[in-house]
């Protein structure tokens, strides 16, 4: 009788990057939009409009590169923290590590007996990996990793940010604000429904979520823009 092979596809693996070129890509998109947005509601010239938000994007993309790299960098360091103390505690106390990780696996349904097995096994294959990832929560597929964040942040914001720049210089002058605000809610629309179809949840959740929280970001800075500018 043949076999067949039952195969599951999780998605854990694209945490790190997809988490990065998310987040860059949506900020990208909202903050140039709504830098663009509000300097065209304060009545400015086009030329105007175009350098603010080139400023915002070489600013935006020097900012999340930067941001992400200290975040992550953080996380990574105290991983490495954590790690080389229970490689130091492995070695001077294995036997209590080893009820340790029994204990966890006695705490999640096994009993004592077959618990205590499981631990030694695993143990004798990678000891700390094994307490690496039921002590400590980290595995391979998620350690942290500074410059893959930083460089996808600061690549994925300059995609983003890109998009309103180029239908502010194409777009009629009368229409900038309609037409930038119309073109980067349909982006981020089918942006947040990507993102979330890679991460296995809902499309239409994730479309609608990344939808109104931009355009309640692009109409407040419409508004700032258009009663500051009518002050000055």
């Amino acid at each position: 009788m043949r076999r067949t092979r039952h195969i599951e596809q999780h998605f854990t693996h694209r945490i790190g990057w997809l988490r990065a070129a998310v987040l860059g890509a949506n900020d990208g998109i909202v903050s140039t939009a709504s830098l663009v947005v509000g300097v065209a509601a304060a009545e400015s010239g086009r030329s105007a409009i175009v350098l603010a938000g080139l400023a915002g994007l070489v600013a935006g993309a020097m900012s999340m590169a930067a941001g992400e790299y200290v975040s992550v960098s953080s996380q990574a360091d105290t991983e490495k923290a954590d790690l080389a103390r229970e490689r130091k505690e492995l070695a001077e106390s294995p036997e209590a590590e080893l009820r340790e990780l029994q204990q966890i696996y006695v705490d999640r349904g096994l009993d004592p007996e077959l618990a205590l097995r499981v631990a030694r096994q695993l143990s004798a294959r990678d000891t700390l990996a094994a307490h690496a990832r039921e002590e400590l929560g980290i595995t391979e597929t998620q350690a942290a990793n500074p410059i893959q964040a930083a460089v996808t942040s600061a690549a994925t914001f300059s995609v983003g940010a890109a998009l309103p720049l180029i239908v502010t210089v194409f777009a009629p002058a009368s229409a900038v604000i309609a037409l930038v605000a119309a073109a980067s809610l349909i982006c981020l629309a089918v942006l947040g429904a990507l993102a979330a179809g890679a991460g296995g949840a809902s499309r239409t959740r994730g479309a609608l979520r990344v939808t109104f929280w931009s355009a309640l970001a692009l109409a407040v800075t419409a508004l700032v823009g258009h009663f500051f500018g009518t002050a000055m």
